[in-house]
């Protein structure tokens, strides 16, 4: 048997407090598990930085009783342990304050904007974010931005930053940041499970509800807009319309030249031709015009509304494309007419890719770009030898020109008309929309109307000189816009909530006497079809009908003005629209109607 005896242990070395275990109040708070500094973000984004989630719930009457507040709890610590969740997979020590500062910021900016223009954050929104130019940044900023983002964003950050982090060995850190995913998964399981009766029918039947959930929407949504390639082949662009080709030439010899005005946040019921109480539209009413004033967009925003309307495939088509296409603009160049786009926006959203285009951004005109940017009437100036430069072979078969507006781009629409057209007093000229009155407000709506209407007037009585031409003009907005109703600003809404003030758009057509008389396309008998149904889904065909371009990828159904031509462009029977060889019938107008008749909207 072995015996052991004191003086055969080790020696124990005596403890000695040092630097790295010891930390006397003076020099400052004890190092923290990165937990609690997850933990007391995710809460901030989800307690504070949901205020538009909050503020819709009250106006929802969801605050008038016990179970409403528990409820609201729930999805608090639903948001906080999914954010939690999230960033316990980043917790590391580069990666950590760095992803929550990024966090914080968008969850601040996100807040800002809900709730200043009331709109939502999905992937539509995120695109037309992205592709936002400078001079719509500019419209953006104000006193109210930098506060939000200081309060919301800036504030947390800053004690973020001085909050004292041990991450320990990578080993120790990496067992942690999966034990704490594993326990936010469970904790919002729980949470989803003991609310999941209010929580599902809330949703349900309040879809607006998801797109506020913040800054989880523009996670979302950021992810969704990254895994676009993943569901579409962006490397392959499907050819269509190569059969395309031009009716017989018209009688008088004359090629068409057509203007396809682009029209920028146009809403339907604020143009005079319309039946608005306001004469907005003076001179277009002079110009024997005809407006489809039962018109509606395939999207609610330029990001989707206008990729959608010229690519022919209709709203539920381009959805769910897996490839890109070539679209109306292609099709109109195979027939071997010239084709340009002008552009005084933020860019043609790949509707114009593969044609000639120019843009106004650059340009300097006293009267028609002040303060570096340019009222829409500067397309016009100089359009004249832009045609001149395109192929002449080319342009004997015939003209397209796209026209982009600024149109009544907001929220600063003050900005979009000259003093001249400035006819409805006062005029909102705050950024934050919320500040002006609803009639101000309007009233720099009306305005941006006004001088809208003077430019198209102005568009035909330059295509009037046109001697060498059959001309026409067909303007079509991209969608439509909020100015305050149920307290919605802007656009942008996700289609199937969104209120019809953005779906709904104004459809103006003119022809001149050679034209109508090479077409049949005539304003008497336009006028017999003005309150029919249409929408962006005609905006291809329709196009192709006026231009008598006979392809496979053309349907008459689809054409708006086929019933008034008097030799309309045979359809090719039993071949639809296609993409990589599948067809795909787009809806009727009609359905159109129905849906957005029906679709929901803030109460």
């Amino acid at each position: 048997m072995t015996h052991f005896s004191v003086q055969h242990l080790p020696a124990i070395p005596a403890f000695t407090p040092t630097a790295a275990t010891y930390r006397s109040p003076a020099q400052g708070p004890r190092l923290a598990q990165p937990l609690w500094i997850i933990l007391a973000a995710s809460l901030w984004m989800a307690i504070v930085a949901n205020a538009p989630l909050w503020l819709r719930m009250r106006e929802l009457s969801m605050f008038e009783h016990a179970g409403g507040w528990l409820f609201a709890i729930a999805l608090a610590l639903i948001i906080a342990a999914a954010l939690t969740g999230l960033v316990s997979l980043l917790a590391w020590r580069w990666t950590l304050k760095p992803v929550l500062t990024l966090l914080l910021l968008l969850a601040a900016g996100g807040a800002h904007f809900m709730l200043s223009y009331r709109v939502v954050v999905d992937t539509a929104m995120i695109t037309n974010a992205l592709q936002t130019d400078p001079n719509e940044v500019r419209d953006l900023l104000g006193l109210k931005l930098v506060v939000s983002l200081l309060l919301l964003g800036v504030f947390p950050c800053v004690v973020l930053w001085r909050w004292p982090v041990t991450h320990g060995r990578w080993p120790r850190r990496a067992a942690h940041n999966l034990l704490q995913v594993a326990a936010a998964a469970l904790a919002l399981g729980v949470f989803v499970l003991a609310s999941f009766s209010p929580l599902a029918s809330t949703m349900r039947n309040h879809k607006e509800l998801r797109y506020l959930i913040n800054p989880l929407n523009t996670i979302y949504a950021l992810g969704n807009l990254a895994a676009g390639p993943l569901r579409r082949d962006e490397s392959v662009l499907a050819l269509r319309g190569r059969d395309a080709h031009l009716a017989a030439p018209s009688a008088t010899g004359r090629p068409p030249l057509l203007v396809l005005v682009l029209g920028e946040t146009g809403r339907s019921s604020n143009f005079g031709l319309n039946g608005y109480s306001r004469d907005t539209t003076p001179e277009l009413a002079r110009q024997d015009v005809v407006s489809f004033h039962n018109a509606w967009s395939c999207g609610t925003s330029t990001a989707a509304s206008v990729p959608c309307m010229f690519s022919g495939l209709g709203r539920e088509g381009f959805e769910a494309r897996r490839q890109n296409a070539e679209g109306l603009l292609d099709v109109i160049q195979h027939a071997g007419m010239a084709v340009l786009w002008v552009d005084n926006q933020s860019g043609c959203k790949g509707a114009c890719d593969r044609v000639p285009s120019v843009t106004t951004a650059n340009l300097s005109h006293a009267q028609l770009c002040p303060d570096g940017e340019c009222y829409d009437g500067i397309m016009l100036e100089g359009l004249d030898e832009r045609i001149a430069a395109l192929p002449a072979e080319r342009r004997a078969r015939g003209v397209v020109v796209v026209l982009h507006q600024m149109g009544s781009h907001g929220p600063a629409y003050h900005l979009r008309s000259p003093g001249a057209f400035k006819r409805f007093a006062p005029e909102c000229t705050d950024n934050d929309l919320q500040g002006c009155s609803r009639a101000a407000l309007v009233n720099a709506y009306d305005n941006s109307i006004a001088y809208t209407d003077h430019f198209l007037s102005s568009t035909i009585n330059w295509l009037r000189k046109q001697a060498t031409y059959n001309t026409a003009m067909m303007y079509v907005a991209d969608h439509g816009e909020s100015l305050g109703e149920s307290n919605l600003y802007l656009h942008g809404m996700p289609y199937a909530i969104a209120p019809d003030v953005q779906k709904h758009v104004p459809w103006i057509t003119w022809t001149s006497a050679a034209f109508a008389q090479r077409s049949g396309v005539t304003s008497a008998c336009l006028r017999g079809e003005a309150g029919r149904p249409v929408s962006h889904d005609n905006y291809f065909h329709s196009v192709l009908g006026l231009l008598a371009v006979q392809s496979s990828v053309y349907q008459r159904s689809m054409d708006v003005y086929s019933s008034c031509a008097t030799s309309p462009t045979d359809e090719v029977a039993g071949t639809p629209a296609a993409v990589a060889g599948q067809g795909r019938k787009v809806g009727r107008p009609a359905a159109w109607q129905a849906h957005a008749a029906t679709a929901g909207m803030f109460m």
